[in-house]
């Protein structure tokens, strides 16, 4: 039987009570739940300090370049269609640097979960607005006001009818692990933005900004595009979690199939023909 204890207990470089340790508690909850053993998953991250949260992790680890957390984690799933993969980093990582592969990701519903860790800041670089603080939002950068509108992630994927769409807290930890196994358990792209506070850079959305408003919508039909499109566009006095959109599509993977019928991860190359390609170059 799969325990806590399985995925580790290390020691962090985040500060006391910083979001990220009750996501990584969710987590590894979760995978216990589903009773996932540590080499069954390989997680992938980007650069920030939530990027580091597969660190604290006793399981397979890709830590790659800033913002590129999904292409590699495409090219595993790919590679290894058995594997559970799990993008995981900051708002900052997967909305700005990695934007584009965010737009990628939903557009191919590769059978890959992204969980990102959104405390509208970024946190590594000591605190200058990332692509979702608020428009006006005084940080240590833009001491007179973030002059940019927030990017709405959860509405860009509803808009885009991207596989599975949710919305979680770290400080709603039942709930958060919930999302989890139901985002990593969808056969198709799954995002989990994870509201977070940095208590170090964030002085405006706190945990108690957070708990104030979000709220778990009742009579919610995640099927239902237009309903979730206007759940997605919620924010401020009210922020919906839970399930937002889902809808079932042929995956990314379904659509490449391997030519040689089998995963690359099962294939093994001719020592004896590497040797001559090799002697071809002397």
């Amino acid at each position: 039987m799969v325990s806590m204890e399985d995925f580790g207990s290390f020691e962090t470089a985040w500060c006391p009570g910083c979001g990220n340790h009750s996501i990584l508690k969710c987590v590894k909850e979760a995978l216990v739940q589903m009773e996932l053993e540590p080499h069954q998953c390989i997680f992938v991250s980007g650069i920030g300090q939530a990027a580091k949260s597969p660190h604290y992790l006793r399981t397979n680890v890709y830590n790659g370049l800033h913002g590129r957390a999904l292409p590699a984690a495409t090219g595993i799933k790919l590679a290894n269609p058995q594997a559970v993969v799990i993008a995981q980093s900051g708002d900052g990582c997967n909305y700005g640097e990695g934007g584009n592969h965010f737009l990628a990701a939903l557009r191919r519903n590769i059978n890959v979960t992204l969980l990102a860790h959104d405390n509208q800041i970024y946190g590594l670089t000591k605190g200058q607005a990332s692509p979702t603080t608020a428009r006006g939002q005084k940080t240590k950068a833009q001491p007179a006001g973030n002059p940019s509108e927030a990017f709405n992630p959860v509405g860009v994927a509803v808009a885009m009818q991207a596989g599975m769409v949710a919305r979680g807290f770290a400080g709603m930890q039942d709930h958060l692990t919930e999302m989890i196994v139901k985002a990593v358990q969808h056969p198709g792209f799954s995002l989990v933005d994870i509201l977070q506070p940095c208590v170090s850079f964030n002085k405006v959305n706190t945990f108690a900004w957070y708990k104030e408003r979000c709220y778990i919508p009742e009579d919610h039909d995640p099927q239902n595009w237009e309903q979730a499109m206007a759940l997605s566009r919620q924010w401020d006095e009210g922020i919906p979690l839970g399930v937002i959109y889902q809808s079932h599509k042929p995956t990314f993977e379904e659509s490449l199939p391997h030519p040689t019928g089998e995963p690359l991860f099962n294939n093994r190359p001719s020592i004896q023909k590497l040797n001559e390609v090799m002697s071809s170059f002397a």
